[in-house]
């Protein structure tokens, strides 16, 4: 069961032959904690999640992702005129994208945070205007989606691409096979 409402993780997910047979997003406030780093909240949040979402026999995977500019947190933007300072605070600079994974398998937890370095161009009034005016900055933490015309603002990645999309394949692939779960690239049923 995957613990997300999001498509970006199903893709990935599918992308590497992996089929959650349900999606339960859990609803937790997602609310940082006074002086919570990123790499924190990032971790408490996917472990909550797949608690929270837990069944007996289940494979539950939640995940989370935050997008952070020094010690300061983006989260969604609730609007334009937020996600406009957003993309302001990561023009020409780097920031750090974290996901943390958890797995959850009866009263067994087990989690990775990994962490990806992007670094953006300095944005043009018109760059930044055009993107909000997309609409993608929508619900995407830091007001961004690096899969898609954002892709254009970003020259140097260090790191997990997929993390950047929002779940981190390999190290997520890794917890499921820790686990016992049948991970399968070659294509055919496992």
């Amino acid at each position: 069961m995957l613990a997300s409402a999001s498509p970006r993780r199903l893709a990935l997910l599918a992308q590497v032959g992996v089929t959650p047979d349900a999606v339960a997003p859990a609803d937790i406030d997602e609310t940082p904690l006074p002086g919570e780093t990123a790499r924190a909240l990032a971790l408490r949040l996917a472990e909550t999640k797949a608690a929270a979402a837990a069944r007996p026999g289940a494979f539950v995977l939640a995940a989370d992702t935050v997008v952070s500019v020094g010690r300061r947190i983006l989260g969604k933007p609730a609007d334009a005129e937020e996600a406009a300072r957003f993309l302001g605070l990561l023009s020409g600079r780097r920031h750090r994208v974290t996901t943390g994974v958890a797995l959850r398998v009866g009263d067994t937890a087990r989690s990775r945070r990994v962490e990806t370095v992007v670094r953006f161009k300095r944005l043009s009034t018109a760059e930044t205007a055009a993107y909000l005016a997309s609409g993608e900055w929508r619900g995407k933490a830091g007001g961004y989606a690096i899969q898609g015309l954002a892709a254009a603002f970003a020259p140097a990645i260090n790191g997990s691409y997929t993390n950047v999309v929002g779940l981190p394949l390999v190290e997520t692939l890794a917890l499921l096979a820790g686990a016992g779960f049948p991970v399968n690239l070659s294509g055919a049923p496992a």
